[in-house]
């Protein structure tokens, strides 16, 4: 079965490992004290033995780490960046302990004599090497499961939402190595199929199926309306030693990763996590703001520039054109842009989308919203904190009053700033395309907000988010 060739790929990723950390350990030795490129080799340097019996107590210690850091866990379907992360701190523990041996045995004449440029030479040599070692095995391992080997066998209990997302994510990513069995139900026909899975018997029938030690995993994707045999179910799996995971059906009430707490032995589950309601991350995420933006408005300048001087010499009105829009805290602010539409009565323009070949929009503005050059001066609104670098796109009020009744959960956009771009932008999210998906979107940055996340959209913007296609 799966888990005893997991067993056996566990340990053998140990000792990859283990090779992996000697050689990056070695390389740095080699390179920075054997090659001549940063000192003479063998002048003023300890004996080679002594570096390398280092290795001895460096490798348990780092493979001790990389345990801590969840780095031996199965790769079916972690992210590799969370895994880099993860790497990432291992090194800079490791790295410390390092330092903190040294600093602390400055008396011995041998560890006074250790090369720093050893420590800081492995610390970077490693993370690279241990990265491109797992992204390795992991391209290797899916490469080898989309082709069928190498199967988790999995039973569903349970027919709902949530087990119809759980098999079209495993269908649509065949390289994660799941092969769902089929659904147990009691509601469901036998012989009921969606996407090829079919309902093979009733949540009877599950003991007998244990019985045959057939399944590496049992997934509870039981209907809201039947959580009443939860407890049952889950004691018929754990008695069986099948792993047992549960994929709730209300999916669509908690967040992907819901905030949990802890009440005494209660669990308690909060509806909705803001990682930017923390005061740290609001500070660092508005620090980088400000900066980001001084720096924005200093490089673009030179167009911002020639972009007014074309729009005062192409048509008659204000260069820039404010409109109210709703930001934080559902709080309406005024929204900065170059104006690229002939200037228009307030009520005639309050209500309306632009439509394609709109004759309210100038030649210069066309080309302008096309650039996403006519969003720059909202670099002012990111500076006065109205609004950030990355967020939701917020909208009029006209529009919010509307979507508010018309799509579930689209004020929660309204608790952090909005943003001159978005996850949802750089998802081709943009102008006449649907605001379901658009919120889908925005609700998944505001609950898996980070640092990286941000950089991950700003450095995506330049790809993906000036160029605006559905812009008219």
């Amino acid at each position: 079965m799966i888990k005893d060739n997991q067993t056996r790929f566990n340990r053998l990723h140990v000792l990859l490992d283990a090779l992996v950390i000697t050689a990056a350990y070695i390389f740095s030795w080699f390179i920075t004290l054997k090659s001549g490129i940063f000192v003479k080799p063998d002048i003023g340097i300890l004996p080679a033995w002594f570096y390398l019996g280092a290795l001895i107590i460096i490798v348990p210690v780092y493979l001790l780490l990389y345990t801590f850091f969840h780095l031996f866990t199965p790769k079916r379907v972690q992210g590799r960046r969370l895994e880099f992360a993860n790497i990432c701190k291992a090194n800079i523990i490791g790295t410390f302990l390092f330092g903190m041996v040294l600093y602390l045995g400055n008396d011995n004449p041998y560890l006074q004599e250790f090369s720093a440029r050893v420590v800081v030479g492995f610390f970077f040599i490693n993370i690279a090497a241990e990265t491109l070692e797992r992204n390795c095995i992991r391209m290797m391992l899916r490469s080898i499961r989309a082709r069928g080997y190498n199967q988790k066998h999995v039973l569903l209990v349970g027919y709902s939402r949530a087990a119809e997302g759980y098999i079209d994510r495993v269908l649509a990513n065949p390289e994660w190595g799941y092969q769902i069995r089929g659904i147990l139900d009691d509601n469901q026909e036998w012989g009921h199929e969606y996407r090829g899975i079919r309902v093979i018997g009733t949540t009877k029938d599950l003991r007998e199926i244990l019985a045959l030690n057939v399944l590496d995993e049992i997934a509870i994707t039981l209907s809201i309306r039947e959580y009443s045999g939860l407890e049952q179910l889950v004691a018929e799996c754990e008695k069986s030693g099948v792993h047992t995971k549960f994929i709730p059906d209300y999916n669509r009430i908690i967040p992907t990763k819901p905030y949990m707490e802890d009440l005494q032995g209660l669990p308690v589950i909060n509806i909705r996590h803001v990682p930017l309601n923390d005061m740290l991350n609001a500070t660092v995420k508005r620090a980088i703001d400000i900066f980001g933006a001084i720096v924005a408005l200093i490089l673009f300048s030179p167009v911002m520039l020639v972009t007014a001087v074309l729009i005062k010499l192409t048509s008659p009105g204000p260069l820039i054109y404010k409109q109210e829009r709703v930001g934080l805290h559902n709080r309406p602010f005024q929204m900065y842009k170059f104006r690229s539409m002939e200037v228009q009565e307030p009520d005639k323009e309050k209500g309306r989308w632009t439509t394609p070949h709109d004759p309210r929009v100038t030649p210069i503005g066309r080309f302008i919203r096309k650039t996403s050059i006519d969003e720059m001066p909202q670099l002012v609104n990111v500076l006065v904190g109205d609004m950030s670098l990355v967020g939701p796109r917020p909208e009029r009020p006209f529009f919010v009053e509307r979507f508010k009744e018309e799509i579930p959960r689209y004020m929660i956009k309204h608790q952090v700033r909005p943003g001159m771009t978005g996850w949802a932008q750089v998802n081709g999210l943009r102008g006449d395309t649907s605001i379901t998906r658009r919120i889908e979107h925005d609700l998944y940055y505001i609950e898996n907000w980070t640092l990286g996340f941000d950089f991950k959209i700003l450095f995506l913007t330049f790809f993906k988010g000036f160029i605006n296609k559905n812009a008219y």
